[in-house]
């Protein structure tokens, strides 16, 4: 069945009507492109998706990479879809001229992305942690790291890594024991384990550039004792040719439910004595340098979630439109003619739901890309700082709302299709299962809600916290103005009376009660937030969308449009309300799960 990866005319309304992205280029670092630019780079990658990654989508999951002889063995197809992205400049989107960017604004190149995305899904993953990988060492390494690791990886001929997790230490940094010891020559001799080392390992560049949590010896214990490394696959010469193998060595593959794209490894470094890596920094300052890659994969995983929603809802709309069966209750004649599924109202009801959701989620990361824009390109300093601190504050919903509801998105695709839906012939379980994977990558939701509750919103006198509410308040505002929305403005602002009364209660508990007591349901209180937010990014959505209409839209825009409003009436409908109940658990700090005995189950 030939269903389409996205809606095109969405992916636009996203970017041109819900951002306005059309006046980044009035900003220095943007004065070279315009929308037409903008569309041709959207429009390269999703030539790309449909030419090299969606014809081998279904077979590589199919055929997940083996470990043979020490050494990752894959389809090459993969090999040439990849690189084809990487040619295109896709590994260089958001960088810099000057090592081969692109310079495009966060969310056209996320925008991009989808596309690769919708059509690759994790395989993706080898462009983007190499981006991210770069991003970090051009924010904190120096002229020489930059110009040995960045550069190359910027070009596509190495591939970067993020490698945190440990066997005896999973989401636990403070407790990792892989080890640095300084050498004469200025670099250190890494020795340790990581596991779930997404592409750790392959042959699809000349290079591998790992970034390394480790501990040099003597260093405080905990968090604050961790250094950050490059640790290459091979080591490179001073021309920048390759030279020996370094003591990293592939130890495994794992083989996960989905993503069989991307490589999932176990790495062992210095088994002959030692890695060479190269710190980056200051010692004992590796976490907080890392967190520059970890956020930025973080709403990299958010965005991914969200593409899989959509390409999840956009297959099942496309099923539900073609597929004949049954008749509407109100019909009494046995021999009228099936009607298409969509004609039915709970068909009709999980593709809305679908809709809400990954629409819902996709402008919240989208939103997300633009603050981080903002935060390095806006006109002036405090609009630089505000955007700094909306967004800080912001990245665990942003990453964990969509990496919750993604995967629920794709649950109900599967369902729409019925029996067909749990058949390898349709794409919409594979979708499932990619997606599920992403509550636990880059911190899993109950550490993000832990995040959340307990730093981000008390953290400087609640300044983030305060800046969220004023954003929202402010589309309120603008909203209320709006005849047609004045309804949902108001919804929205009894939600974030519900969600502000619900903090300062959790708040004052925290001063009087058990900590991990009051911490116990954070989730919960990461969900109500979740909600929240993403209300307010459908508030968003139909204000352009209501615009859209006053200007006399007629056909198909003003069906485009009307859709927008009504996914935005039945988020608030049937998802909003939903915060209530959240409320009064939290509030009441119900203990039932906290209070559970191990003996009992």
């Amino acid at each position: 069945m030939t269903a389409p990866l996205l809606n095109e005319r969405d992916m636009a309304f996203m970017l041109y009507e819900f951002l306005n992205c059309e006046a980044l280029s009035q900003r220095e670092r943007y004065a070279d492109h315009n929308r037409e630019s903008f569309d041709a780079a959207i429009a390269t990658a999703r030539s790309i998706a449909e030419r090299y990654f969606l014809p081998i989508r279904s077979k590589v999951d199919r055929n997940e990479p083996r470990f043979e002889n020490g050494r990752v063995v894959m389809l090459a197809e993969i090999q040439q879809a990849v690189q084809a992205a990487t040619d295109a400049g896709f590994v260089s989107a958001t960088a810099d001229y000057d090592v081969g960017g692109m310079q495009l604004p966060l969310a056209v190149a996320a925008a991009a992305n989808a596309w690769l995305s919708a059509a690759g899904s994790t395989t993706v993953g080898y462009l983007s942690l190499s981006s991210a990988n770069a991003s970090l060492i051009e924010a904190h390494g120096s002229a020489e790291q930059i110009a040995k690791w960045a550069v190359p990886l910027r070009s596509g001929r190495f591939a970067g890594t993020m490698a945190m997790t440990e066997p005896g230490a999973g989401s636990g940094l403070a407790d990792l024991i892989t080890r640095a010891e300084p050498a004469d020559d200025g670099s250190y001799r890494i020795t340790g384990n990581k596991i779930f080392i997404s592409g750790g390992d392959h042959e699809l560049n000349d290079n591998i550039v790992h970034l390394v949590l480790a501990r040099v010896n003597g260093a405080p214990k905990g968090v604050k004792g961790i250094s950050l490394f490059i640790v290459p696959k091979f080591l490179v010469n001073e021309d920048g040719s390759l030279g020996e193998r370094n003591d990293v060595a592939l130890a495994g593959l794992w083989h996960k439910m989905g993503g069989r794209g991307h490589t999932s490894t176990s790495l062992n470094f210095g088994e002959q004595g030692g890695a060479v890596g190269y710190l980056i920094g200051e010692e004992n300052r590796g976490l907080s340098y890392m967190f520059h890659m970890m956020n930025e994969a973080r709403i990299m995983v958010a965005s991914g979630a969200a593409t899989l929603a959509l390409a999840g809802f956009q297959y099942s709309l496309h099923y539900a439109r073609e597929r004949a069966q049954g008749r509407l209750p109100s019909c009494k004649d046995p021999l009228s003619p099936p009607v298409a599924i969509i004609e039915h109202a709970d068909v009709r009801r999980m593709l809305l739901t679908q809709k809400a959701y990954a629409e819902g989620a996709f402008a919240l990361c989208l939103y997300g890309a633009q603050l981080a824009d903002d935060q390095h390109t806006a006109a002036d300093a405090d609009s630089r700082e505000a955007a700094k601190l909306l967004l800080d504050f912001l990245t665990p919903i942003i990453k964990t709302w969509p990496s919750e509801y993604g995967p629920l998105a794709n649950s109900l695709a599967i369902q729409v299709l019925g029996g067909a839906g749990y058949t390898n012939e349709h794409p919409v379980e594979m979708f499932y299962r990619d997606n599920r994977l992403n509550p636990i990558h880059e911190g899993t939701t109950g550490i993000q809600s832990l995040d959340l509750l307990a730093r981000k919103v008390p953290m400087h006198g609640m300044a983030g916290y305060q800046a969220c509410l004023a954003a929202i308040r402010a589309s309120i505002d603008d909203a209320q103005a709006v005849a047609e929305l004045s309804t949902v403005a108001q919804q929205l602002e009894a939600a974030l009376s519900c969600l502000d009364d619900t903090t300062q209660a959790l708040l004052t508990a925290m001063g009087s009660e058990s900590i991990d007591r009051v911490l116990a349901n954070s989730v919960t209180y990461l969900e109500l937030f979740g909600h929240v937010v993403v209300a307010w990014m459908w508030l968003k959505q139909g204000a352009a969308a209501q615009r859209g209409l006053n200007v006399g839209a007629q056909d198909s825009e003003a069906a485009f449009y009307c859709g927008k409003l009504q996914a935005m009436r039945f988020f608030y409908a049937a998802e909003l309300p939903k915060i209530l109940h959240w409320s009064t658990l939290l509030k009441s700090l119900e203990s039932t799960a906290f209070e559970m005995q191990d003996a009992w189950f």
